[in-house]
């Protein structure tokens, strides 16, 4: 499935972006997080110990929300499949994702030695709003 233009239009901006996954006993656990686009897949960088990434390797299934920063009522969800969790360019891109969303490098919240993953989504539904 293509990312329509005005979705890759928000993926590419400083957008409001939600994760969803599933937790161990079906129960959502949502994340607020940055976002990006490879202009085919939905990107969003983690750390290796955080739930949603334990999540992930359980249930590749996912849903995201991106909302319009200067309109919030517009917003698209996707729902997918993360095909691939990596760690090569993970730090790169946590870099990139810091320059776009702060302006600045990457403050590395939890210290330098956490590993940084990257989540590759594959868009299977596409809807939205305003």
């Amino acid at each position: 499935m293509h990312l329509p233009p005005e979705l890759l239009a928000l993926l590419r901006r400083p957008s409001v972006c939600f994760l969803a996954t599933s937790m161990p006993d079906g129960s959502p656990q949502l994340t607020q997080t940055w976002v990006d686009t490879d202009g085919t897949h939905v990107l969003i960088n983690s750390v290796r110990s955080h739930v949603k990434t334990r999540n992930i390797g359980r249930d590749p299934r996912v849903a995201v929300a991106v909302s319009d920063p200067d309109h919030p009522a517009r917003y698209f969800q996707v729902r997918g499949r993360v095909v691939e969790t990596t760690t090569e360019g993970a730090v790169e891109h946590i870099e990139q994702l810091a320059q776009k969303y702060l302006g600045r490098p990457y403050p590395w919240y939890g210290g330098r030695d956490e590993e940084r993953v990257l989540f590759v989504i594959e868009p299977q539904s596409i809807s939205g709003t305003g």
